[in-house]
């Protein structure tokens, strides 16, 4: 069964190769090179500055998302167990979640510079949302009937935090760091391409203004 399901994946990928590769020879464009070619430069451009800037591009998506998590979970805890806390600050996160975060942009180089920082507090902004409200639901779901059995048992309210809530919220933080890391991902790409000299983001404008598709 596991033989069948990996055949199954490789098939897909292989489909996918041959549907680019078609696509590419109809359009007949630079800007679509075949699966080959686009390889090819790929690995010659490896060493010449491509891994670099994948470095630093995975150094702040990575420390985005550490930031987020050592932020936005403890918070998402708390609001979910605590309903007056959670009654204060809901419509604040309401207000602000659906808010495109992107649009902070020019404000955080503005209070952060052009560095580093600002890049890794917008892509955190983004996705300490996405860990708060999924972590405040499933904290907020767990079941009363469940935590008052505990409470009978002598737990007291940091032993319904350890072993109540806190493991009904864990699959809920990484689903949310799992579609974090995509939404991450792209924001540092948009962050990247603005007054920055490294980075894969840089890497794709200054290679499309040169009009290296391939690259």
């Amino acid at each position: 069964m596991l033989r069948y399901g990996f055949l199954l994946k490789l098939a897909s990928v292989l489909f996918l190769l041959f549907a680019w590769h078609l696509l590419a020879l109809l359009i007949n464009k630079p800007a679509l090179p075949v699966p080959g070619k686009a390889f090819h430069i790929f690995w010659q451009q490896l060493p010449a500055g491509l891994g670099k800037h994948f470095l630093v591009s995975s150094w702040r998506v990575v420390a985005s998302i550490l930031f987020s998590l050592l932020l936005g979970a403890p918070l998402g805890l708390l609001l979910g167990a605590e309903k007056k806390l959670d009654l204060f600050f809901a419509p604040i996160i309401y207000l602000t979640y659906p808010l495109p975060k992107i649009a902070f942009l020019p404000v955080v180089m503005f209070l952060l510079g052009l560095g580093d920082p600002a890049k890794i507090f917008l892509i955190a902004l983004v996705v300490f949302f996405q860990i708060l409200v999924a972590t405040r639901d499933a904290a907020s779901n767990v079941s009363q009937a469940l935590i008052v059995s505990v409470v009978s048992l002598g737990a007291g309210k940091l032993d319904i935090y350890r072993h109540v809530i806190w493991p009904a919220v864990v699959p809920e933080i990484f689903t949310a760091l799992r579609i974090g890391s995509g939404t991450a991902i792209a924001v540092l790409f948009f962050a990247e391409s603005f007054a920055s000299s490294d980075g894969l983001g840089y890497y794709l404008m200054e290679a499309w203004s040169r009009y290296m598709y391939g690259e």
